[in-house]
């Protein structure tokens, strides 16, 4: 059976390489700078053997994950020795195969395999898995056998050139990070009528899930809501001379503006507006000047989401 090695334990490297233990993968070696990242993956994984250097985990493996922190897979890729035939991959969103070139030269097939998922805790990234989409990028035979590792952990797949990367990499920041930092800018909004984050975001929580249900479930542009759906610019003026008073965070301002922008051109679309609604919206939104940026972020609230 093919013996494989994780280089990095972190929350990714843990929870893929507990993952395909699941599914009967020989998961056999991880190395880690941190040693207690190493113990906790080797006290959930059975058999794993704790290596003292990426050399030595990628002498006893046929197939290396690289699941360090992207700045660190070069480094690995260049100062590690590999071998004809072995399988280099690393799980990195943004960077190509072009990184792991050196392994490449050694004889060592390589590839990528990127788990379209957040990643918040390992618990929660075992979780959530299963349904995942998975960027792929390898020649043959090794993409085989990533679509294949792909389909037994309950995901599909897709495959990406590597001049595709970066872009994929920010489609998922802006569908999965930017939507904390939208959340987090809605519970700011709340706290200047006195309500803390805490409270705002579980009273918001059930409408962003019920968005998020509209989204798969009806699709675009039909899921579009809101006062921008339907040319309502009376109300879209209102929300601008409020957010206007907002002393604290300029830049929400802005930040209504520039998303109005963009969520016109689906309002046209569904057909709830005409072009000439859509160029009267346009005009009122389009921004003037660039706000000053915020002040420094106050310390979080304690109890509130991290």
């Amino acid at each position: 059976m093919t013996k494989i090695g994780f280089v990095g334990a972190g929350t990714v490297g843990t929870a893929i390489a507990v993952s395909l233990a699941k599914q009967g993968y020989d998961v056999s070696g991880v190395y880690s700078r941190s040693l207690s990242s190493s113990e906790r993956l080797a006290g959930i994984v059975p058999r794993v053997q704790i290596c003292n250097s990426a050399q030595e985990l990628a002498d006893h493996s046929d197939f290396v994950f690289i699941t360090t922190p992207d700045d660190f897979i070069p480094r690995i890729a260049s100062q590690t020795g590999w071998r004809s035939g072995q399988s280099v991959v690393h799980c990195s969103g943004a960077d190509s195969t072009a990184v792991l070139e050196p392994a490449r030269k050694s004889g060592a097939m390589v590839g990528c395999i990127h788990p379209l998922q957040t990643f918040a805790g390992i618990s929660y990234a075992i979780e959530n898995i299963p349904g995942s989409t998975f960027a792929l990028e390898a020649d043959e035979p090794l993409l085989g056998r990533l679509k294949e590792m792909a389909t037994r952990l309950g995901g599909q797949w897709v495959v990406l050139q590597g001049k595709d990367k970066v872009l994929y990499h920010a489609a998922a920041v802006i569908a999965c990070n930017y939507m904390v930092t939208l959340v987090k800018t809605a519970t700011e909004l709340w706290q200047t009528f006195g309500v803390s984050t805490p409270e705002a975001t579980r009273a918001l929580a059930p409408l962003i899930r019920g968005t998020v249900n509209n989204i798969v479930n009806v699709g675009f542009p039909n899921c579009l809501t809101g006062p921008v759906a339907r040319g309502d610019m009376g109300t879209i003026k209102k929300h601008m001379d409020a957010l206007k008073q907002v002393k604290d965070h300029p830049t929400i301002f802005y930040l209504y503006q520039v998303l109005g922008m963009q969520t016109i051109p689906i309002a046209l679309e569904k057909g709830r507006i005409d072009a000439q609604k859509a160029r009267d919206m346009l005009e009122l939104l389009a921004p003037q000047e660039l706000p000053s940026p915020s002040p420094a972020p106050r310390k979080p609230e304690s109890g509130g989401p991290q």
